[in-house]
């Protein structure tokens, strides 16, 4: 049986009495998350759901977002999943895109959603934090419906710096494999761990890393909705949280945590970090603080993620990515796709049970990706002479601002929706805390006045919170290559906002 959710009925037939799921005080046994999954299976196909549609989901780190997503897949669906921060221009852009044929949002945020699939003219239902099962619940099948290894799962919407974002395809294969590899191979889980779940499950790492990987341990997965340092250790120390899972910023928020001496954590056993490089100063101090070790990784969401990693009994290497995990193979080719000798910079091209199927309805922008069986991933690295992996830089531009990727070309778009405006260049800036914060110059149509707070502000009103830019200044005009297109890296960030 290839559908992913077979995972979730295995584990309930063995270990069905264990927490599977908590949020506080909210509890679900793997018996009761399956019983829940298979009612929004049932609900799902009573509202039209056919095996091969699409199902929209707007939910943050709630207990229903596990209980939706695989139920989703139990009634042979795949998976949309979106950033509760979206506004409704791009949650649109979403489900007209992938041909959802539904949306599920949590009823506290859901404006967005409902507004959106009304402008598409598909239903959007809401569910409460914990009440999914109840609420979806149908009067038809719970069954598991049998999936094919390369049948999608799930659909992720990501973009590079040209052109409206795409859907990268996961299949079942992908996500199942890559599951599993985490599971046996880096988190070495057991039905005894508790998994830190505040890596966003919309997002692969966290869908992947903590929750499908959960679900094979038969571990317990606390859920944090939105992260926060004090909350987070507060978790670890009421939970005996025993593996952690984040971004670099949440590890220096823990660390930089003023009364962090006041938690007891010495349940962790390991720490996990991914989503953008790990300073190695906050790594150190972390370990020191806290006595337990961070592996380092490396994934895309073309990767179902994980591609490469520090891994747990191989020798570590702060800075580094580690070395591609099982089933996968990674190389650094130039321009012309040939392989770069050992310590030049190349960048890293995947292959293996963990690569896409492609960008949904992009033939061409897949070929483009994978020209000959290769995803190439726009990252620049080194390879050292016992084949582990740094990053050196991106070959796209995207910002990583505090684990969340922006992309630069969508903040331009909503820039450009602007009547004044001429020109947009979107960059990153280093940011102490955040890693990049998000930063634009902008130039003006002539005649045209508009001062950079209200740019900002337009811009604020169009896309989620996270991805606005918190600075903006004006330009007479951009940097251009050769064809007159706008250089990102040549612009020129004032002393002010470059710090």
């Amino acid at each position: 049986m290839a559908n992913l959710a077979q995972h979730l009925l295995d584990t309930a037939a063995q270990h069905g009495d264990r927490p599977a799921l908590r949020m506080d005080d909210a509890v679900l046994t793997y018996d009761g998350f399956r019983d829940a999954a298979a009612a929004v299976a049932a609900g799902l196909r009573a509202r039209g759901v056919q095996p091969g549609d699409r199902v929209g989901m707007v939910l943050p780190n709630v207990l229903s977002f596990p209980v939706v997503f695989y139920g989703a897949l139990t009634a042979g669906a795949a998976v949309v999943p979106m950033n509760p921060l979206l506004k409704a221009r791009e949650v649109e852009y979403y489900l007209r895109d992938s041909g959802a044929r539904i949306v599920v949002a949590l009823d506290s945020i859901a404006d967005a959603a409902t507004e959106a699939a009304a402008a598409v003219g598909i239903d959007a239902v809401t569910v409460g934090p914990v009440d999914a099962g109840a609420t979806l619940g149908g009067a038809g099948s719970g069954e598991l419906e049998p999936r094919e290894d390369r049948d999608a799962a799930v659909i992720l919407y990501t973009s590079g710096t040209t052109g409206p974002p795409k859907g990268a395809e996961l299949t079942h294969a992908n996500l199942s494999g890559n599951a599993r590899t985490t599971q046996e191979t880096l988190l070495e889980g057991t039905p005894d761990d508790v998994i830190m779940g505040c890596l966003p499950l919309f997002h692969v790492f966290g869908l992947t890393c903590a929750l499908n990987a959960g679900v094979l341990s038969g571990a317990c997965l606390t859920l944090l909705p939105r992260f926060d340092g004090a909350k987070a250790l507060s978790v670890v120390e009421r939970d005996r949280v025993t593996v952690f899972e984040g971004v670099p910023t949440m590890f220096a928020a823990m660390l930089h945590q003023a009364d962090r001496d006041r938690y007891d954590v010495s349940s962790l056993r390991l720490c996990v970090s991914g989503g953008s490089a790990m300073p190695v100063e906050v790594m150190r101090g972390f370990e020191e603080a806290f006595g337990c070790i961070v592996l380092e990784g490396y994934g895309l969401s073309e990767t179902s993620p994980v591609a490469s990693f520090n891994h747990p009994h191989a020798e570590r290497r702060p800075g580094t990515i580690g070395t591609p995990i099982r089933g996968v193979e990674m190389r650094l080719v130039d321009d012309e796709g040939r392989d770069v000798a050992d310590g030049d910079v190349g960048e890293i091209a995947i292959r293996g049970e963990n690569v896409m199927k492609g960008y949904w309805g992009k033939p061409e922008e897949t070929a483009k990706a994978i020209p000959d069986g290769w995803f190439r991933t726009g990252d620049l690295a080194r390879r050292d002479e016992d084949g582990y992996y740094a990053i050196v830089d991106r070959k796209k531009e995207m910002i990583i601002r505090g684990g969340y990727n922006v992309y630069p070309r969508e903040i331009e778009e909503a820039l450009y929706e602007h009547p004044a405006v001429a020109e947009a260049a979107c960059v990153g800036v280093p940011h102490p805390d955040l890693g990049e914060e998000v930063a634009a110059a902008v130039a003006l149509k002539p005649g045209t006045q508009v001062d950079a707070g209200e740019l900002q502000a337009w811009v604020k009103e169009r896309v989620a919170a996270y991805k606005y830019p918190r600075h903006v200044w004006l330009v007479e005009s951009l940097p251009k290559g050769p064809t007159g297109e706008i250089l990102r890296r040549a612009v020129e960030v004032p002393a002010e906002v470059a710090g």
